[in-house]
């Protein structure tokens, strides 16, 4: 595997131990331009507890993070995300015990946690929410789990309201999702499984997807998915087996193997293990353009074996960073690609600077 080939010099990776285990991490969608400041999900195993923190980061005259506030989860962080709503930060939480918590940052203060509104846990699924995700804007929310529910979200001013638009009784799970547009959202389950959603159309997805391109591994999982803003008809997955694929939905049934299961002896996997997460990398720039929009731009992943790492189709990984644990989350900054945000499996938060 190539390491750092597309960069001129190596990152620089600043790491930050932590007292709790972190579950997952994301940026802030940046109020100013002054902030940085990062979301936290973490667990206190001594005390058996969950919260969720805001830590500004800061690099002069040293790299740092600094804890800014906190907010008391009543159970385990399941899944993480953020975005912006009426010019402050909004953070989306879901947790194992099925509650749906949506927290807005101060209007002055966007490091501090001003306000909470939540649905509470047996009323959206029945056990845990695999995850949740937050259309731009911060409007509206969807949410999956294992149990096979489906449910749209809503933000009014002092509460949340929801609908369920899916419900297979436990017949098919769900264990991740992604906004495509204000009406069109992906999901992903077993069987390295996708499916399409257009809240203009009833009847349940509009297209569906299962990856038996091999049979005999055909059980795995998605785990994360994303979309581009500009190739919306495309989806990417990252999941079981060191698996990242992309599906068009133009050949519904032809997926692109970009690494893992199926990928054939073309092309270099860069993990065996679980791919946690995949995101588009807008700091990569592809070898691919002019080739069309059927070509699949590079993509970031991480790794239950320790691997973070950009893939792009036809050409060799670039490894950025081989840890010794599990990479659980990460999250590139949208405001400036080249930093990168990532959990550490034992409790260490590493931001890595690409030149």
């Amino acid at each position: 595997m190539a390491i750092g080939t597309a960069l001129s010099e190596p990152p620089k990776i600043h790491r930050f131990p932590q007292p709790k285990y972190i579950d997952s991490i994301r940026w802030l969608p940046p109020v100013s331009a002054l902030d940085r400041l990062a979301v936290i999900a973490v667990l206190d195993s001594d005390k058996d507890s969950s919260s969720i923190e805001i830590h500004s980061f800061t690099q002069d005259p040293s790299p740092n993070l600094t804890l800014h506030s906190q907010w008391d989860a009543p159970s385990r962080i399941s899944s993480l995300t953020a975005s912006q709503f009426n010019h402050r930060s909004l953070v989306a939480a879901a947790t194992l015990s099925g509650s749906l918590h949506v927290l807005l940052t101060g209007a002055m203060d966007p490091s501090e946690f001003a306000s909470e509104l939540s649905v509470p846990e047996k009323v959206l699924h029945d056990g845990a929410i695999s995850c949740v995700d937050v259309m731009d804007g911060g409007v509206e929310c969807v949410t999956v789990g294992e149990d096979g529910r489906v449910n749209l979200v809503s933000l009014g001013e002092d509460q949340l309201s929801y609908k369920r638009i899916f419900d297979s009784s436990g017949l098919v799970s769900f264990t991740s999702a992604k906004w495509a547009s204000p009406s069109e959202f992906a999901t992903g389950g077993f069987g390295f499984s996708l499916q399409w959603w257009d809240q203009r159309k009833t009847g349940g997805a509009v297209s569906q997807f299962k990856g038996d391109w091999n049979q005999s591994k055909s059980s795995g999982i998605v785990h994360s998915i994303d979309i581009h803003p500009s190739r919306k008809h495309t989806c990417l997955a990252g999941g079981s087996l060191g698996t990242v694929f992309a599906w068009d939905l133009r050949w519904p049934q032809q997926p692109l193997i970009l690494s893992g299961v199926g990928s054939g002896e073309a092309t270099c996997s860069p993990c065996e293990s679980e791919v946690w997460e995949v995101q588009y990398d807008p700091y990569v720039k592809s070898t691919n353009v002019g080739s069309g929009s059927s070509r699949i731009l590079p993509t970031m992943i991480c790794s239950e074996d320790g691997i973070l790492a950009v893939v792009e189709q036809g050409e060799e990984p670039i490894e950025l960073s081989a840890e010794p644990c599990a990479i659980n989350s990460f999250d590139i900054d949208k405001q400036s690609p080249s930093d990168v945000i990532y959990s550490l499996e034992w409790e260490s938060i590493a931001i890595l600077t690409r030149p």
